[in-house]
């Protein structure tokens, strides 16, 4: 699953504080990614097949005017794939990070080509929300707190973000009052 939980170990904060934890070090913090389903090297493969696989077609043509006229287009076709290809894996540099203290919860969404979007809430007052198949998508994932209701882990698939609210709502509920 594409979620790296961090938990704090026992011990002092530290910084010690009064009233405020949020200094100090978070109880827990989740890294949230999207799954590739491609890595690097399978990325080499599949642009090294694609050129090959359109090299057939036009090797008895070499030689001949209707190369020429045809090169464009089938250079064409395997740059759009590379380029397509790497805007994918550009998209899929979004990362969400939950940290949780004891009396704040921040969720940052760091998106690729957007500003970051960030969203806080008393732990004590958040509404964690598991919609089985009434959201826009199966087990649709959202956190309440104060005025505003996030998404969370939207690139996830149902199964992971089922998992996702197990453990974020085991760890809410071990929270200190």
């Amino acid at each position: 699953m594409p979620v790296e939980w961090t938990t704090a170990t026992e011990g002092a904060p530290a910084e010690p504080g009064a009233f405020s934890h949020a200094r100090g070090r978070p109880f827990a913090t989740a890294r949230i990614w999207p799954h590739r389903s491609m890595p690097l090297p399978g990325f080499a493969v599949l642009m090294g097949f694609t050129f090959c696989m359109i090299l057939i077609p036009t090797i008895p043509l070499l030689g001949t005017p209707v190369f020429w006229g045809l090169l464009p287009f089938v250079m064409g076709a395997v740059a759009l794939l590379y380029v397509l290809v790497m805007r994918n894996y550009r998209d899929g540099e979004l990362v969400e990070e939950l940290t949780v203290w004891s009396d704040r919860v921040a969720l940052v969404r760091h998106n690729p080509r957007a500003p970051d979007q960030q969203w806080e809430a008393n732990p004590h007052w958040i509404r964690l929300s598991l919609h089985g198949d009434r959201g826009p998508v199966r087990n649709y994932l959202t956190l309440r707190g104060g005025a505003r209701e996030v998404e969370l882990g939207a690139f996830l698939s149902p199964e992971e973000r089922a998992a996702l609210h197990d453990d974020l709502d085991r760890l809410l509920k071990r929270l200190p009052a």
